[in-house]
């Protein structure tokens, strides 16, 4: 085989080294990362993501950057812009991305399958547990606690992003906006982040140093890590951008995607849960810019007001599930369409129905991510510091702080009161909690798990474990009555 060497940049210890032959490139850093070792290593990133987006992306970066070498870290980081860029979770369609990039679409759909492995699993198992056994004391004390340490976790959540979103008075006027809209008018979420992006798009134009919050990022400097020598050698054939192969990734893709859609339409009807759940779930999954987080209070409002599958304080229970489970947490859409199903089984078993509308909210809420990596990933490289894609970016980071500040707020009203009712006036719309419901052991709850993780870094499974415990110990001492 003849040897086609391409330039990278001389190492210290042979600066003469100018050109190296690019089979002993792919060997030294391609091919040495077989299949079955990506496949170990993403099953070993999948079973530690835990703690939301932010522990999970810090997981990817600590083995794939720092241990493992495979990626440099300003490629890390462009690739992370353009999958927070995208909706949908942007942790799992990271590991998608870099998956891809290695080993094209099957180490694509091995990196972020495996991603979503194990909280399926998880979650699915707590979920018939919660179905089945929802009126047992010790799973009503043990999510007890678990709500208290997950609004101590929403609202770090809230202070992190906002730290590093809100940087002018743009950016906080945004923020403000999006809260205003979603909490006080209930503005659908869909709107907002749409809005925040037109604003984006129009302000780069009017002061384009302060609407360009979120950077781009140079080209690769790492020239040793596997994947950029890979790319920089011409060695990833696959991530060229054709408009055949754009054509077939939507031939396969949308099929998988609408397909199952249309024959519940055609076969159940509009009515049935499971056609609700496909569609309801499709529509989310176009929709989740910013995090699971940020869409919450979206999914809480259709989930619990208009079909009817939660009670407001279940929807902290699957929220904790999520939070307290390895993989992304919109995840919890497994559990939400597990519940609307075992509540409205029709002719089947009801964990039959609840097992199955689990498994559709999945392949709707996931399938939607491989076909934003896999079409538009081979663009990417032209969207690297394009300022355009970074103020629309921007706008609708700074909105998500605010529509995540109404879905603090919305689980803490409904953790520390037992009864909350929503009172509308002058088109506007109020949470108006009843007072003497108020849960103090809830409150001193979250507050405990706050102060753990703002003040002493506490991680986030220790906090929601003694949380737990202290819930457990709180309802059983002094009866579910008290607690609940």
């Amino acid at each position: 085989m003849p040897e086609s060497a391409y330039p990278i940049p001389p190492s210290d210890s042979n600066p003469q080294d100018a050109a190296v032959p690019r089979d002993s490139i792919l060997n030294e850093f391609g091919h040495q990362i077989s299949f079955r070792e990506a496949v170990h290593v993403w099953l070993r990133i999948a079973m530690l993501s835990f703690g939301g987006p932010a522990g999970q992306i810090a997981v990817m970066h600590r083995i794939l950057v720092d241990e493992k070498r495979w990626v440099s870290e300003s490629l890390f980081l462009h690739a992370l812009n353009y999958c927070m860029v995208l909706p949908g979770p942007e942790a799992q369609q990271l590991a998608t991305y870099i998956g891809w990039l290695l080993h094209g679409v099957k180490g694509g759909l091995v990196a972020g399958g495996l991603f979503i492995l194990p909280g399926f699993v998880s979650i699915l198992v707590l979920s018939v547990l919660y179905a089945g056994y929802q009126d047992a004391t010790l799973v009503q004390a043990l999510f007890f606690g678990i709500k208290a340490a997950v609004l101590a976790i929403v609202l770090q959540a809230v202070i992190r992003i906002g730290k590093r979103a809100l940087k002018n008075a743009y950016m906080y006027a945004l923020a403000t906006l999006a809260f205003v809209a979603i909490f006080f008018f209930a503005v659908p979420f869909p709107i907002v982040i749409v809005t925040a992006a037109v604003i984006g798009l129009l302000g780069r134009h009017v002061d384009p140093e302060r609407f360009v919050v979120i950077k781009g990022h140079d080209a690769p400097e790492d020239a040793d890590r596997a994947i950029d020598a890979m790319i920089d050698g011409g060695a990833t054939h696959h991530t060229q951008a054709t408009w055949t192969r754009a054509l077939k990734v939507l031939a396969i893709w949308l099929p998988l995607w609408l397909i199952p859609l249309i024959v519940l339409t055609t076969t159940l009807g509009f009515d049935d849960v499971f056609t609700q759940v496909g569609f309801f779930f499709s529509k989310l999954a176009v929709v989740t810019f910013g995090g699971a987080y940020s869409v919450l209070a979206y999914m809480a409002q259709e989930a619990v007001q208009n079909y009817g599958w939660l009670a407001p304080g279940e929807m902290l229970d699957g929220l904790g599930m999520a939070e307290t489970t390895p993989g992304p947490l919109i995840q919890v859409v497994q559990f939400v369409g597990f519940m609307g199903a075992f509540r409205d089984a029709g002719p089947l078993d009801p964990f039959t129905a609840g097992i199955l509308a689990s498994i559709l909210a999945t392949w709707v809420t996931f399938v939607p991510c491989f076909l934003w990596i896999f079409l538009g990933a081979p663009y990417v490289e032209k969207l690297r510091g394009n300022q355009t894609v970074s103020a629309a970016l921007s706008a609708v980071t700074a909105a998500v702080v605010g529509v995540m500040l109404n879905l603090a707020i919305w689980f803490a009203v409904h953790v520390a009161f037992d009864e909350v009712n929503t009172v509308e006036a002058f088109g506007m719309q109020l949470l108006v909690p009843t007072w003497s419901s108020i849960q103090i052991a809830s409150v001193v709850l979250a507050l405990g798990a706050f102060i753990a993780i703002l003040r002493f870094k506490v991680g986030m499974l220790p906090v929601i474990f003694v949380s737990a415990v202290l819930g457990i110990a709180y309802f059983l001492l002094f009866g579910g009555a008290a607690a609940l």
